[in-house]
């Protein structure tokens, strides 16, 4: 029988007690994909997810309206995209 370990009474890792941020993280919507894809089969998909950008959390499709790419044939190309139409500042709070 396999030993059964107690679970830490404690978070391992301590979560900081500001603000939240609205939106998911564009790592995460990019991790749902699989590669390569076309720009609109991702907006078919994902286009109504929100995500975090330095001007606050969007949505992937009225990002991907800013992207001349039409095809993404890596996850990297994808997110260097993203990237590139909403910059890479920091994410702010409320």
């Amino acid at each position: 029988m396999a030993d059964e370990e107690e679970e830490p009474e404690e978070p391992l890792v301590e979560l900081g007690e500001g603000e939240a941020v609205e939106g998911q993280p564009l790592a995460r919507v990019a991790s749902r994909l699989t590669w390569p894809h076309e720009k609109s089969r991702v907006v078919e998909k994902e286009g109504e997810s929100v995500v975090r950008t330095p001007d606050g959390p969007q949505s992937l499709a009225d990002v991907l309206a800013d992207v001349d790419v039409t095809y993404f044939d890596t996850r990297q190309s994808f997110v260097a995209a993203v990237i590139e139409a909403v910059g890479d500042a920091p994410v702010q709070t409320e």
